[in-house]
């Protein structure tokens, strides 16, 4: 028997192209499928071993929580300490300056012709009152506080004429300003590091 093919050979051609671009796309398909499986499989690994690691993050920041508290208390006490040792250090340098400037006042005045009844210093700042025979006494004391290389600059506050046992003399008020000369600063600055 005879057989006789009545379909035209185009459209079966059409159809096995059609067959094999549709096999194609599904093959293509399951490989990316196949594919973003394998990458997801891979993901969710890794997925797992960032949370492991974050869980035992966690577990060492809970074992390491006392120290960091520890430390954080030993940091706050240190501060303060360094706080405390700078205070103590300044008190040192500012009762040294005022040794050197009692020792300078004391070496200046004319015990025979003036008398201090004051001497008050707060931080760089002195304040001296006193009495003296008159004005040129005043003046002269001032220029020789003035050539001291712990007082910086002289100042007549007030002078008025006061009368005592019948003979007159200079109630006086001075404003100094004081410090180390630079470089004995740089000295106690040293020796107080080596301390």
């Amino acid at each position: 028997m005879l057989r006789i093919n009545l379909l035209p050979i185009r459209q079966l051609k059409k159809r096995a192209k059609a067959r094999n671009q549709i096999l194609g796309f599904v093959m293509i398909f399951l490989a990316v499928l196949v594919i973003l499986g394998f990458v997801g499989f891979i993901q969710v690994g890794q997925i797992q071993n960032v949370q492991a690691s974050i869980a035992d993050l966690k577990r060492e920041e809970q074992r390491l929580a006392p120290i960091i508290r520890e430390v954080d208390r030993l940091t706050k006490q240190k501060e303060e300490l360094q706080n405390k040792i700078d205070i103590i250090k300044k008190l040192r340098r500012e009762s040294s300056l005022t040794v050197h400037i009692m020792d300078e006042v004391a070496r200046i005045i004319d015990n025979e012709r003036m008398w201090l009844n004051t001497f008050s210093q707060t931080g760089s700042s002195l304040q001296l009152t006193g009495i003296a025979l008159d004005n040129q006494t005043v003046a002269q004391f001032m220029d020789a506080l003035k050539e001291s290389i712990y007082i910086k600059s002289v100042q007549l506050s007030s002078s008025t004429l006061s009368q005592v046992a019948n003979r007159n003399f200079k109630n006086f008020s001075l404003s100094c300003q004081v410090g180390f000369p630079k470089k004995e600063t740089k000295t106690v600055n040293e020796a107080e590091q080596q301390k």
